[in-house]
């Protein structure tokens, strides 16, 4: 009855996998001084499992991993699609520029150790995977492998290399940072208010004003002109006049002494000086005195997505202005040609009587955000299938290179995530549905990969795996204190050096100690800037790797 148990089967295998995942989500919680395995947990258990001869189906797991894999890849790319673009903008460049040089590092450095070493191709690579704590480059990396022929011994190699190098690459990261704080002797307190005040003057901040109009030319002109000569400048939110509180219609006129209220970029202030009247600064308010209200609603009217400001036309029809807008972590300005999308949350300034006509109007309904797009979904993975499948050539490889599963799903979800939509198709999805897809991939990847690699792992460790691990450690400090060194001496706030150095090595773990350093979003903010470059690019070099030394 119980033979399932003991036979290799679809059965068996599915059993031992659920298993490998169970334990290992659980052996992930465990840390010391908040540092945790985290998801590498998974792999682990699976490698104990596999160690102890749970019977499993090789083809199932291969299967189960690459499907993993792409759930992983391209859930990434959806919610990183936004920020792509414009994580190149201001210090955004330098940081991926450094990034950028720890990953050439890291590269490097492997390559070097091929050449003086008698190491197989899939031992290195898996090593560097594992040692900058990347795993849709091993996943990259073992597809090559096995596209060129090199055997299923050869990418369980792989796979054991991957997890001897990653305890030390999450460990190496904060090794990194505690070396650097020590080296510069530097101060937190001080790189905080260096961080806050430089972030008081980013033009990407958005600002509540209120300007007292002193231009006579504006005097007796409407909203509706002063909305057409300053839209990318301001949003219009209300008007105070003699004590009190009015929309800002389009029809009402402008009389002197008028106080316009509204929503604007640091970095526009003087304009709006020069053009209006004098500018202050005021402290964002949730309510308001007398028939006007504020509220935050969420855009769940599929009609209306994609259709701009403008189009919708909320404040013709409505006593209301929309003032901000907050999309995938992100504040906007609203212009008349911004597009409104699933998802986003809408501050809505008007009388108080119509609000909830605004709400029932763009939709505000948790709910119908929770259905999943499930055609988009896998219309999006079809499309990253295909891409990944084409091959190119690179100058001096003796074959062509593919995105593969991990490149190609990658690229179209972070260029799906950043256009949201082709024409009707929206290819929205809730962060919590993002988050389960990605959790869910990355558990299926990391327990194959550890049932796939762990029958000979203590056997590869006593016979000379130890000095896989020292390469890792070379891969893991080397690039990351070289560019650090440069990241201080180009005057790169510490804090944003630690969450850079997280990011360029791709590492959750390593981002929650390096939050835990400050209680300010540099670290985030840094990391999120350099990551969406730097998956791509480890993605790229795994198989180029691996194509040059096969």
């Amino acid at each position: 009855m119980y033979d399932f148990l003991t036979t290799p089967g679809v059965a068996s295998t599915m059993l031992y996998l659920c298993l490998t995942a169970f334990t290992g989500v659980m052996l992930g919680k465990l840390g010391t001084r908040g540092v945790k395995l985290g998801i590498a947990g998974v792999l682990f258990s699976g490698i104990l499992v596999a160690h102890f001869g749970a019977p499993v189906d090789a083809h199932v797991l291969h299967f189960i991993r690459d499907f993993g894999l792409v759930l992983f890849v391209y859930s990434i790319g959806l919610s990183m699609g936004p920020r792509f673009f414009s994580s190149f903008k201001k210090d955004g460049l330098v940081l991926n520029l450094l990034a950028i040089g720890a990953v050439l590092g890291g590269f490097g450095i492997a390559c070097l150790i091929y050449g003086l070493t008698d190491v197989s191709p899939a031992v290195i690579i898996g090593v560097l995977c594992g040692a900058v704590t990347n795993t849709p480059s091993l996943g990259a990396a073992q597809q090559v492998l096995a596209e060129q022929g090199a055997g299923a011994a050869a990418v369980s190699e792989t796979g054991m290399a991957y997890a001897l190098a990653y305890p030390f690459g999450i460990l190496g990261i904060i090794v990194t940072m505690l070396l650097v704080r020590l080296f510069f002797r530097i101060n937190i307190n001080s790189e905080v208010k260096s961080y806050t005040e430089a972030l008081s003057n980013s033009e990407m901040k958005l600002q509540s004003v209120e300007i007292t109009v002193s231009n006579p030319n504006l005097f007796g002109k409407s909203i509706d002109y002063i909305k057409r000569i300053i839209d990318k400048e301001l949003a219009v939110s209300r008007i105070l006049r003699n004590g009190e509180y009015i929309i800002a219609t389009d029809e009402e006129t402008i009389r002197e002494g008028d106080i316009i209220c509204g929503v604007s970029s640091q970095s526009l202030i003087e304009n709006l000086s020069f053009k209006i009247g004098k500018v202050e600064i005021i402290k964002s308010r949730e309510d308001i005195p007398g028939l006007l209200g504020i509220i935050n609603v969420l855009m769940t009217n599929k009609k209306l997505a994609g259709k701009t400001i403008e189009q919708v036309g909320i404040y013709r029809r409505y006593p209301a202005n929309i003032t901000r807008i907050y999309r995938s972590g992100m504040k906007i300005l609203p212009t008349m040609e911004t597009a409104l999308e699933l998802g986003d949350t809408i501050r809505v300034v008007g009388k108080k009587e119509i609000l909830n006509d605004v709400k029932k109007e763009l939709g505000n309904s948790v709910n119908e955000l929770a259905k999943p797009n499930i055609l988009s979904i896998f219309l999006g993975i079809f499309a990253g299938i295909l891409l990944g499948s084409i091959p190119f050539f690179i100058p001096g490889l003796p074959a062509p290179a593919k995105l593969g599963l991990a490149g190609g799903p990658l690229l179209v979800a972070i260029l799906l995530g950043y256009k949201g939509r082709i024409n009707n198709l929206n290819f929205y999805m809730t962060p919590g549905a993002n988050l389960f897809m990605r959790e869910l991939g990355i558990i299926l990847f990391l327990s194959c990969v550890g049932l796939l690699s762990g029958e000979k792992f203590l056997e590869t460790i006593l016979s000379g795996g130890w000095q896989w691990m020292l390469y890792g450690v070379a891969i893991t400090l080397v690039p990351l204190l070289a560019t650090c060194v440069v990241a201080r001496s180009l005057k790169v706030n510490y804090l944003k050096i630690c969450g850079f150095i997280s990011g360029s090595m791709t590492d959750p773990p390593a981002l929650e100690f390096a939050n835990s350093i400050a209680p300010v979003q540099a670290q985030a903010a840094a990391y999120a800037t350099v990551y969406p470059m730097t998956m791509l690019l480890r993605v790229l070099l795994a198989q180029i790797f691996v194509l040059m030394t096969l």
